[in-house]
């Protein structure tokens, strides 16, 4: 079982929906690439943000945070525990935790940084923001493009490291908050990525890319199933290396996910290895929080 189904499991339990907080499940164009819930798993449970958007749309964590919170007021009104899944740490943190204000940025500034980065590669966001924003280049995620990205154009546009946005404080919620990662050895977690991709591939995953091929410059096609295509419709790759490259981009990015997870206090772990049925856990973390 995986997340999906875990978080389905959960919410048929205390009869409730889903709220995602996933950043590319949201988009409706896409669909295989980001492991979207399935039409069964859907009917199963009813959920929220996903293919609700257009990768057209601006979607970024402030955003979401906003619109996190609207649908959760709805949502409480019916019923007395919603469950909130996905892997975008920073949405979560956004609803959880709330973010700090950055200026907004010209949208010219953000399509100029895409279009070096797409034509010089991560090489270049790396000497771009050692040169601009000394502060992120020694703190921030140096090998994430869509980190790197963000923070080039709030440096370009403001003169100040979007480090220095972030004050820490924690903005108050009209709700408790449980948070719990489920965890397995990297070495099941990475023969699953790789058993996933193969998956994705038979259903169809480089027709769906071909399709989006004219999107390719959106932020949303920024995306490790995607660009790894894209170099393969360019003939830098051959279809057997993109698909190996997609096993390895995603297990990277797993890797990354979990160690920015792990730094995140407020998380209870558990262990898939240990225990298949999460409910019990699930509802002893909530009977403490009731009881505090």
């Amino acid at each position: 079982m995986g997340k999906t189904a875990h978080a389905i499991e959960v919410a048929r339990h205390f009869s409730t929906v889903i709220l995602s907080a996933d950043s590319r499940q949201c988009f409706k164009e896409l669909n295989i690439g980001v492991a979207r819930p399935s039409a069964e798993e859907l009917q199963q449970v009813p959920h929220y943000f996903i293919a609700s958007h257009s990768i057209h749309d601006e979607i970024t964590a402030a955003w979401y945070e906003t619109y996190a919170l609207d649908v959760l007021q709805q949502l409480f009104a019916v019923h007395d525990v919603v469950v909130v899944t996905g892997g975008t740490g920073l949405y979560i943190k956004a609803l959880t935790d709330g973010l700090d204000a950055i200026p907004q940025v010209d949208e010219s500034i953000r399509q100029h940084i895409v279009q070096q980065y797409e034509a010089e590669g991560l090489s270049w966001l790396q000497q771009q923001l050692q040169l601009h924003d000394t502060l992120f280049s020694a703190r921030g995620e140096m090998q994430n493009p869509q980190r790197m990205m963000r923070a080039l154009e709030v440096v370009l546009a403001t003169g100040q490291s979007v480090l220095s946005f972030r004050n820490g404080g924690k903005k108050p919620r009209p709700f408790n908050i449980i948070q719990a990662g489920l965890e397995l050895p990297r070495e099941i977690l990475y023969e699953r990525i790789n058993t996933r991709v193969d998956l994705m591939m038979q259903a169809g995953l480089e027709a769906e890319a071909h399709s989006l091929l004219s999107c390719r410059h959106l932020n949303a096609l920024q995306t490790v199933g995607y660009k790894e295509l894209f170099g393969y419709f360019d003939g830098i790759t051959s279809l057997q290396q993109a698909t190996d490259l997609i096993k390895q981009n995603t297990r990277r990015y797993a890797k990354r996910q979990m160690t920015w997870f792990k730094r995140q206090a407020a998380l209870h772990w558990i262990s898939l290895q240990e225990t298949q049925d999460i409910i019990p856990a699930i509802t002893q973390l909530l009977d403490r929080t009731n009881t505090s």
